[in-house]
This record gives C-alpha cells, structure tokens and sequence, in this order.
C-alpha cells in the first residue's frame, strides 16, 4: 500500500495529511496513513473488477486501511517466507511479489499496481502467465492519480470484458 494508495518520498509538503482526525489511536502514530486519500475507496470500487491487497500489510489491511477507505474486507494474496528463489530473482531485478500474484491469478486476467514493478517483472509474467496481465507502475512520491484509475479502468474494460453474445 505504501506507493500506490500511501505515497511517500518527495517533499513533506506534497502530502496532505487527509485523516489525522480519523485515525484510530492505536494507528495515529503510523505518520503515513494521515496521507491516505479516503477517495480511493471509491474509486477502486468503481474499477469494473474485484480488487485484492496484494500487500505486506496483508490481512492488517482489512482491519484498518479498509475501514479508512470505506471498502469491504478484500482478498488477500498471502506472501511465502522468503526463499533462495526469491533472492536469486531479486538479483536478476524481479520483485518478490512477482511469482506469488501470478500463482494467485492461476491464469485469470489480472492488474497488479505497484510502486516498484521492473521490466524484469513484465517479461516473467509474459513469458509465465497465460492470462492478461497490466502491470502498471505508480509514482511513489504521488500514489494512484485519477489519470492512473483512467488507465486501469480503460484496460479493465477493454480486457476483462465477457465476449460479445452473437
């Protein structure tokens, strides 16, 4: 979450604190979550999909990002403990999260968004997943734009789409 929906980075002033008042006490002093745009919430549920945390927050998300957000609990995609595997690709500039969403798509379409996706990460999953796949990049230091939501809705639409009954 941290990039896409909580950016960092950058100036402090080109973070609005948005929900310092919202904040339970036990998350008030977690300083990047005053950052999360309660807007997102909305807008995520407007993408013609089912969105999944594929976070290290993992299961923490549906407990406290969720609520902020005003979104229902989410799948979520379970990371392994770290592996050889995963060390090796990390030296070849794959992410750690690569191999774990691909399994979790198990051949379906999918949007992975990602403040850290390479090109490493595109080729594996074009060489390794049968499905469509959008790995869309964000800026950290912005998070998810409306111009970002304009790009995932637009190839959501125009891949994830039932066929066209004759």
């Amino acid at each position: 979450m941290d990039g896409p929906l909580i950016p960092f980075g950058g100036p402090p002033s080109s973070h609005p604190a948005r929900l310092v008042a919202r904040l339970p006490a036990g998350l008030a002093a977690h300083l990047l979550l005053s950052r999360l745009d309660p807007a997102h919430g909305a807008r995520l549920s407007a993408l013609p999909c089912t969105p999944v945390w594929a976070t290290t927050w993992m299961a923490d998300a549906n407990d406290y990002l969720a609520p902020l957000l005003g979104l229902p609990p989410l799948d979520v995609v379970v990371w392994p403990e770290p592996s050889a595997v995963d060390e090796r690709d990390g030296r070849r500039g794959l992410h750690w999260k690569t191999r774990t969403i691909v399994s979790w798509a198990t051949g379906r379409s999918f949007v992975w968004v990602d403040d850290e996706i390479t090109p490493a990460d595109r080729s594996w999953v074009s060489a390794h997943h049968p499905g469509r796949a959008l790995l869309h990049r964000v800026d950290p230091t912005r998070g998810l734009t409306p111009a970002d939501y304009a790009v995932l809705h637009d190839w959501l639409r125009r891949n994830t789409a039932p066929p066209a009954q004759p």
